[in-house]
C-alpha cells in the first residue's frame, strides 16, 4: 500500500525511498497506480490515499528511474451528469514527461468494463534532470518562422541515416541546418510533437494521422518523434541556438485525441471527464465541440489551466524552447461566457516567470460560437493572418479590385492590428500552411482532390482561392509548367515583401505537391512526405534571393505600419505607385486596367522599390527621381523592365 506524502501539485517525483505521485482527478472517490513489468503485466496497484481536495497522492517505495506505470480511477458512471469513471481502464497520467510507446486506437479503448492495459501506453519515471541553460532565442519580428512537419520534411532526405529520419534529432543534421540558413530562418516552427492517437476512422481506411493536432497528452512527446523523450528537444534547441536559430513548438491545447463521448478513454475523461472538458450547461452529459474535433478543453477551469501551464514550462525548462504557436487559440481565451483578450489562461501565460519572455503565436480562430478572432489576442501575441494569405493569393489569381487589399497586407493589415493606438504589426503573413493547398499546388489545381482520405472528397476546404494555368493537375505542357513556375515564384517574393513576421511552410521553397489533397493530415506516406530528391532547384534558389534580400534590407524586414510618404528620414512611410509611375489614388486603385503595384519604402536616398507585375506581358517601370541610380535586386539585369507575373526589388544604395 502507499505511503502518505504531501504534494500540492500533481506529477510524479522521485524520493529518497521511491516516488511520490499525485493526481488530479475531480470527483473521484480514489486513483490507483498501477506498476508494470518489462513483458508488460500489471505486477502490483497502490492506492493514494492521502487526499487534498481532488488531488490524490501518495508514496510507492521501491519505485526508481526507468519503472512505467499507469493509472485506474474509481467514481461515478453518470454520463447524463458528465461523470465516465471506469476502473477498467488504464490512464496515462497527464503529467507524464514519457511514454513507452505512441498510441495506436483500438475500439476496446471506447467500451465500457473492458480492461485496457494491454493497449495503453506506460508512462516512465524519469529522473530530475537540470533546466535548459541557454537563455531564450525567440525570433525577431520580421523574421522568418519555417513551420517544419517532423516525420515528413526527413523521411526521404537521402543524407539523413535512415534510423533517424522522422524523428527531432534528424533536424539537426548539417543538411538541415544548412537548408535553413539558406532562408534566414528565425525559427524553426514544429508541427505537434506531444504523443497523440489516430481518430478512430483512420485504421479502418489503412491510414494513419500524419500531423499530431490529436493528442492524448501535453508533457509526454510521442515516441516516434522523440524515442528518446524530452532530452531530444533539448539537443534539438540546443543544436539550432548554436547556429542562431529559434525553436517554436505548434501546441494543441484546445482538445484531446479522447475525441466525443464514443471515443476512447486514455486519460482526462478517466480522471475527471466533467471538469476537464466543457459541456453544455443545459445538457450536462453533452460535450462541446468548439473544436470540431469531438471535445473542447476546459480552459476557463483552474484544472485545466493548471495543466497547460505545467505543459507550457516544462517544454521551456526542460526543452529550452522559444515559444509556442497555439492551434485554436481562442479556446484558451473563453472565460465561460465567451473570448476575452482577458481570460485567466491569457494572463496565466504572460504573468509567468518562466513563459513571459517566451514568443506567444495565435491561430485566432475556431469553429464556436464568436470564434474568428483574428486581431483581438493581446499583445505582445503575433497572430496567423488568413486574410494576408487570401487576399494576396486572389490578387495573383486575377480577381478584380485586389490591389488595394495587397497594399493593405503588404502595409502589416494595420486595418486588423492598428487598434489601441499600435504601431507596429503582429501579423504573421503566409501564402500557404500545413492545412490547405502547399504552395505549389495552389498554381497546379483549381479544385481539391482529397479521394485518398476515404471520405469521397467531401473533407477539406472547398474554397482555396487556388488556379491551375489552364489544366488540372499534371501536364506535360511547356507554356503551362513555365505559366505555374511563375505564379509560384511570384506568391513567394510577395510574401518576402510583405511586412510582418513570415511563415514559410517546409517544402513550399523547393516545390512541394500533395497532387491536390488539401487536408493530408492522414496522409503519413509519400503524399506528405517531402521529396527531397526532385525539389525544383529554380524555385528554391528565387526563395533564397528573396530571403537574402529581405534579410540584408534594413526597410523590408521592419515591423512598423506603412504611412504616406512625405519624403522626411521616416523608414516607415511608403509610396504606392502604378507601373507607368503615378500615384495611386482614389478609383485609380480599382481601375481594372491596372496590371501591377510599385511599392516605394523609406526615406528619400535609401529607398526600396518592389515592383508586382500581374499582368500577361512584360512591363517597363518607372521609379521615382533619385540622386542616385536605381539597383536592381533581384537579379544581374540592369533595366527597369519586369517580366510578366513576377516580382522584382529594386534600391537606391547598395546594401551589405
Amino acid at each position: 500500500m502507499a505511503r502518505v506524502a504531501t504534494k500540492r501539485t500533481p506529477g510524479t517525483r522521485l524520493t529518497a525511498d521511491g516516488a511520490l505521485f499525485a493526481v488530479r482527478a475531480p470527483h473521484a472517490e480514489a486513483v490507483h497506480v498501477c506498476l508494470f513489468d518489462p513483458d508488460d503485466r500489471e505486477t502490483t496497484r497502490h492506492r493514494l490515499n492521502k487526499r487534498e481536495g481532488d488531488l490524490f497522492s501518495g508514496e510507492v517505495a521501491g519505485i526508481k528511474a526507468g519503472h512505467r506505470y499507469g493509472l485506474r480511477a474509481e467514481g461515478p458512471w453518470d454520463p447524463d451528469n458528465g461523470h465516465r469513471f471506469d476502473p477498467s481502464k488504464l490512464l496515462v497520467d497527464p503529467y507524464a514527461v514519457r511514454l513507452d510507446r505512441p498510441f495506436h486506437y483500438d475500439p476496446r479503448l471506447g467500451e465500457k468494463d473492458v480492461d485496457t492495459a494491454s493497449i495503453v501506453p506506460k508512462a516512465i519515471v524519469e529522473a530530475p534532470q537540470k533546466p535548459y541553460r541557454g537563455k531564450p532565442h525567440p525570433p525577431r519580428p520580421g523574421g522568418v518562422i519555417y513551420e517544419v512537419p517532423v516525420r515528413a520534411f526527413t523521411m526521404l532526405h537521402p543524407d539523413i541515416p535512415a534510423e533517424k529520419r522522422g524523428t527531432l534529432a534528424a533536424l539537426t543534421h548539417p543538411a538541415i541546418i544548412d537548408h535553413l540558413r539558406s532562408l534566414h530562418v528565425s525559427a524553426i516552427e514544429l508541427m505537434p510533437i506531444a504523443a497523440w492517437i489516430d481518430e478512430r476512422h483512420l485504421p479502418p481506411l489503412g491510414l494513419t494521422n500524419a500531423w499530431g493536432y490529436n493528442p492524448v497528452t501535453m508533457l509526454a512527446l510521442d515516441p516516434r518523434i522523440a524515442p528518446g523523450g524530452i532530452a531530444e528537444l533539448r539537443a534539438l534547441t540546443t543544436e539550432m541556438h548554436k547556429h542562431g536559430i529559434g525553436v517554436l513548438v505548434d501546441v494543441v491545447y484546445n482538445h484531446t485525441g479522447e475525441s466525443d463521448l464514443d471515443g476512447p478513454t486514455l486519460s482526462l475523461r478517466g480522471l475527471g471527464n466533467k471538469t476537464f472538458y466543457a459541456h453544455d450547461p443545459d445538457h450536462p452529459g453533452r460535450l462541446i465541440n468548439d473544436t470540431g474535433c469531438g471535445n473542447t478543453l476546459a480552459c476557463h477551469r483552474p484544472e485545466a489551466r493548471e495543466l497547460v501551464i505545467a505543459a507550457m514550462r516544462h517544454l521551456a525548462l526542460q526543452g529550452g524552447v522559444d515559444g509556442f504557436r497555439f492551434d485554436l487559440a481562442p479556446v484558451l481565451g473563453r472565460d465561460g461566457s465567451g473570448f476575452s483578450a482577458d481570460a485567466e489562461m491569457l494572463a496565466a501565460m504572460h504573468d509567468d516567470a518562466v513563459l513571459k519572455d517566451r514568443l506567444l503565436v495565435a491561430e485566432p480562430w475556431d469553429i464556436g460560437p464568436g470564434g474568428y478572432q483574428l486581431g483581438n489576442f493581446p499583445e505582445p501575441w503575433l497572430e496567423w493572418n488568413d486574410r494576408a494569405r487570401d487576399d494576396i493569393r486572389t490578387f495573383w489569381r486575377g480577381d478584380p479590385g485586389k490591389t488595394g487589399d495587397l497594399a493593405t497586407r503588404l502595409s502589416g493589415s494595420s486595418d486588423i492590428f492598428g487598434h489601441g493606438g499600435a504601431t507596429a504589426t503582429r501579423s504573421v503573413n503566409f501564402i500557404a500552411a500545413h492545412d490547405g493547398f502547399p504552395l505549389g499546388d495552389l498554381v497546379r489545381y483549381a479544385e481539391k482532390h482529397n479521394e485518398a482520405n476515404g471520405e469521397d472528397n467531401r473533407d477539406g476546404h472547398n474554397e482555396n482561392y487556388s488556379w491551375n494555368c489552364g489544366v488540372e493537375g499534371e501536364t506535360d505542357d511547356p507554356d503551362i509548367l513555365a505559366a505555374r513556375e511563375a505564379d509560384a515564384t511570384a506568391l513567394i517574393a510577395t510574401l518576402f515583401a510583405s511586412r510582418g513576421t513570415l511563415l514559410l511552410t517546409a517544402g513550399d521553397e523547393f516545390g512541394h505537391t500533395q497532387h491536390g489533397n488539401n487536408n493530408a493530415y492522414a496522409q503519413d506516406n509519400e503524399m506528405t512526405w517531402r521529396d527531397w530528391s526532385a525539389l525544383d532547384p529554380e524555385r528554391l534558389e528565387h526563395a533564397r534571393t528573396w530571403a537574402d534580400i529581405r534579410a540584408r534590407s534594413e526597410l523590408l524586414n521592419r515591423t512598423g505600419f506603412l504611412v504616406a510618404a512625405d519624403g522626411s528620414d521616416n523608414p516607415d512611410q511608403v509610396a504606392w505607385l502604378s507601373p507607368d509611375g503615378n500615384t495611386l489614388e482614389g478609383d485609380a486603385w480599382n481601375d481594372p486596367a491596372l496590371g501591377g503595384l510599385v511599392m516605394v519604402l523609406g526615406a528619400p536616398g535609401s529607398r526600396v522599390a518592389v515592383t508586382f507585375n500581374r499582368s500577361g506581358h512584360s512591363v517597363e517601370i518607372a521609379l521615382p527621381e533619385s540622386r542616385s541610380d536605381w539597383r536592381r535586386q533581384t537579379d544581374s539585369d540592369r533595366n527597369m523592365r519586369v517580366e510578366a507575373r513576377s516580382v522584382a526589388c529594386f534600391s537606391e544604395k547598395s546594401w551589405n
